[in-house]
């Protein structure tokens, strides 16, 4: 087949439709990377914009710019969009318009999850920015801090604005995570072991799974803040035996893996483009890899070092303090890693490089006071001071933007096949790095002055004048500078020179694909058997655009791309992926109109939303799978592999693991705060205990057990191939289960205290309400699996439903238990009939 001829037949099964249509169902990756990557930049103009009427309304004392409220929606809305409407969804835009290229993949492993997304991440942000524009945002800092936030001192909606339009974004994120994590483990070209990976792609998984673990305390202490503020169930109030300090421990849990979780992806970055301009393959790839797992696991160790000033007891304050030093350790071999790259090779001073090397010394002043703050003496006298501002910018801005902007002219000519201007880029470069310092080089001055942050004004005489006015002027050098970094962008799109199809010279797969890439990346997969698998001449382009690699031909107009095993990557299956379509569009307008029935009182609508989530997701569901079993099939170089729904560990089932431990890391945060609660919340124990019914715990216990038994037994009946049998076995276990939540129901409504009379009540029936929604969740898909049993769709060869019903199933029944246990079982409770 000529390449022609392939192209054209694999254009029409992955293009994407012309006009509004193609927009609005588009599930491509390269469309939704470069979306994800816009918007952000997009929020991170805004931000900006905010962030120099910060710096003009603290340009000289007794300002009169703006007035106090104003500040404090000018500086939260500038820290949140920020945060968590630039950083995050800056480097999951890259993570999805690369890692495929990357990898020798055609595109992610769910498509549509990542096009759902997208769709909750531009609504979520424009809650944020219509309240903003209303005068309703959110005044109460980024991180929204008890009991500030609580209804008694903020009694708008400016504070729902924040925890509602935050939690829509963030489900975007873990959307994202899941997607990443699944397509570096299982989408990579054949061939491509776990150590043949690219450097980058080891950063964004361990970033990603570090998404997947960190983002639900975040989800957890929204939702309590929210139900506190909407039904005064008593989370955060001291008074009735919630605590303050409840919702920092469960905000830093997120936050502080939340700084590595956006400082490894620059640094995959740094470790990927370094290299190329040095002309000498990385330094140290295991040492790097080893200390990127050691960073990503210690992360999460370090959260109280953000509260040593609120009277964590001194042991604590110790061995938080000791961790909080020994985190450096790994972030300097890959410095060192990095350092012997540039020694062994020759650095070319591009653009780039200049971006790199502005990056080594900014991150070097950010790691320096970062190893300061986690001194407990030092912390106390400069926390919540300037000082701590100058820091925070240093590693984010200075470890995030200078190698996303060496990342973005180091694959511009990938996506947009056309070179910037040197000199425009060079004079930005300066500008930006030169205002940076000025401006948070001396605020580290300000803040050992003595300055609070998040102050709107100060007065004359306290030796802040001047250093806030260097600041400010060295705030709108670096906007310049950034502002150049656009128009030289923007001038290369319309009227830059047309780029060569690898004009660094690079090895890695990203480079294989023709300029522009097309819709499908790769014509067919190479077999991948190093690191830099790209030659200089492009002997491996040619041969895969030729159809020469596996999957080259169209089979009956299916997209398919090929699945590895995890550590090996050696071939395991055929991975069928759908197409461009309404539902991620619809699902998240519909998941939008539950957030806006939240936030406008009218709470009546969010039950009829989540009735249309639950029908969207059959029907997205019931989209997906095969009617016949197929077997191996040839997938080129003489090697066959099964359709995904055949293969034991298709993405699918990897997909259901990682949203379990995202769920599990949720339910393990609540459990945290119950028992955070009962140890350190004042009124404990309550004055009324629960007084759960042994039959109803009884009759949980048995439910949930002859759910699970049954659930086996269909299972084993449909690999013996007897399909009324294995219906039987379903039917028994949903009844099982349906009456395993009834009692489960009867033994909150007759056993447990008012959720508004003390903080023990609301936990309690948090707890019982995850419970009984994971069984009701297990229960839905049992449903669902059972008829696509009777339509044919699972077999003793397609068990993928089946087996994912079973990890929701254990999960659910788990989660009953484990809630039940935790109410019935503390002292205080006691059992009654």
């Amino acid at each position: 087949m000529s390449a022609i001829k392939l192209h054209g037949e694999l254009d029409a099964i992955w293009g994407v439709p012309r006009g509004w249509r193609g927009v609005l169902t588009s599930v491509n990756h390269s469309d939704l990377g470069i979306r994800f990557m816009v918007a952000a930049c997009v929020y991170f103009a805004i931000g900006g914009v905010l962030a120099m009427l910060i710096r003009a309304q603290l340009a000289t004392p007794r300002s009169a710019f703006v007035g106090p409220e104003i500040y404090n929606q000018i500086f939260t809305m500038h820290g949140s969009l920020m945060m968590f409407m630039f950083a995050i969804p800056f480097f999951e835009g890259l993570a999805m318009y690369m890692l495929p290229k990357l990898l020798g993949s055609r595109d992610l492993a769910f498509p549509r999850l990542s096009g759902f997304g997208w769709w909750c991440y531009l609504f979520g942000g424009l809650i944020l920015l219509a309240a903003m524009a209303l005068g309703l945002a959110p005044d109460g800092g980024w991180f929204m801090y008890t009991p500030l936030a609580s209804r008694t001192y903020t009694p708008g909606i400016n504070a729902d604005v924040w925890l509602l339009g935050v939690t829509f974004v963030e489900i975007s994120a873990v959307c994202a995570s899941i997607e990443i994590t699944v397509t570096v483990l299982k989408l990579r070209a054949p061939g491509m072991s776990l150590g043949k990976m690219p450097i980058f792609a080891w950063y964004i998984l361990v970033t990603a799974l570090m998404m997947v673990v960190g983002f639900p305390p975040l989800i957890l202490a929204s939702t309590l803040l929210e139900v506190e503020r909407a039904f005064d169930w008593p989370f955060f109030d001291p008074a009735r035996g919630g605590h303050p300090l409840l919702w920092q421990h469960l905000f830093w849990l997120f936050g502080h893996p939340e700084v590595y979780i956006i400082f490894l992806p620059a640094a995959g970055v740094v470790s990927t483009v370094l290299p190329v301009m040095v002309r000498h393959p990385l330094v140290g790839y295991g040492w790097i890899v080893g200390s990127i797992l050691v960073l990503g696991f210690f992360s999460f160790g370090l959260w109280v070092h953000h509260m040593f000033a609120t009277g964590i007891p001194h042991l604590a304050l110790s061995l938080f303090s000791a961790a909080s030093a020994l985190v450096a350790v790994p972030t300097v071999v890959q410095l060192f890693a990095w350092l012997a790259t540039m020694w062994s090779g020759r650095p070319q001073l591009h653009l780039p490089m200049l971006y790199i090397a502005g990056f080594f010394f900014n991150f070097l002043i950010g790691g320096l006071t970062g190893v300061m703050l986690a001194m407990v003496p030092l912390n106390w006298q400069v926390h919540d001071t300037a000082f701590v501002t100058a820091h925070l910018h240093y590693v984010l801005i200075g470890g995030f933007i200078f190698p996303m902007l060496a990342g973005l002219h180091y694959w511009l000519p990938r996506m947009i096949a056309r070179r910037s201007h040197p000199l425009l880029g060079k004079l930005a470069f300066w500008l930006t790095f030169s205002g940076f310092n000025l401006t948070f080089l001396v605020m580290h001055l300000t803040g050992l002055l003595g300055m609070p942050r998040r102050v709107s004004t100060y007065e004359p005489g306290l030796g802040w004048d001047w250093p806030n006015l260097v600041s400010s002027f060295g705030s709108f050098v670096m906007a310049f500078g950034i502002a150049i970094t656009v128009i030289d962008v923007a001038l290369a799109v319309a009227f830059g020179r047309r780029a060569t199809r690898n004009p660094w010279r690079a090895g890695t797969l990203e480079w294989a694909l023709p300029i522009p890439a097309p819709s499908y990346n790769l014509a067919s997969l190479p077999l991948v058997e190093s690191r830099d698998p790209l030659d200089r001449r492009h002997a491996l382009a040619r041969s895969l655009a030729q159809g020469e690699g596996y999957l080259g031909r169209d089979r009956d107009g299916l997209r398919e791309t090929i699945g590895v095993e995890l550590v090996s990557g050696r071939i395991s299956e055929i991975v069928i992926l759908p197409g461009n379509s309404w539902l991620p569009i619809v699902t998240a307008a519909v998941a939008g109109c539950f957030f806006l029935s939240l936030l406008s009182g009218y709470y009546w609508g969010a039950p009829l939303a989540l009735a249309g989530l639950v029908l969207l997701v059959w029907r997205w569901a019931a989209g997906l799978g095969a009617r016949a079993d197929l077997g191996a099939l040839p997938v080129g170089r003489g090697e066959q592999a099964p359709p995904h729904h055949e293969s034991p560990e298709a993405p699918g089932w990897w997909g259901s693991v990682f949203a379990l431990v995202t769920d599990a890391t949720f339910f393990a945060s609540l459990l945290f705060g119950y028992a955070f609660l009962a140890t350190v919340g004042s009124a404990w124990p309550p004055p009324v205990a629960a007084q759960p019914s042994l039959v109803a715990g009884v009759l949980v216990l048995a439910g949930v057990s002859a759910a699970l038994l049954a659930d086996r037994a269909a299972l084993a009946a449909v690999r013996a191939e007897r399909p009324r049998r294995a219906r039987a076995a379903y039917a028994a276990a949903a009844v099982a289960l349906s009456l395993a939540l009834l009692a489960l129901g009867a033994f909150g409504w007759l056993g447990l205290p008012s959720p508004r009379a003390h903080a023990y009540g609301a936990v309690v029936w948090v707890l019982l309400i995850y419970g009984g929604v994971h069984g009701a969740l297990a229960l839905g898909m049992m449903v669902f699996v059972s008829q696509r049993l009777a339509q044919g769709y699972v077999s003793r060869v397609r068990l993928l439903e089946p087996r994912v019903l079973r990890l929701w199933l254990d999960y659910g029944a788990l989660a009953m238990i484990v809630s039940l246990a935790a109410i019935a079982l503390p002292a205080g409770a006691s059992w009654r009939w």
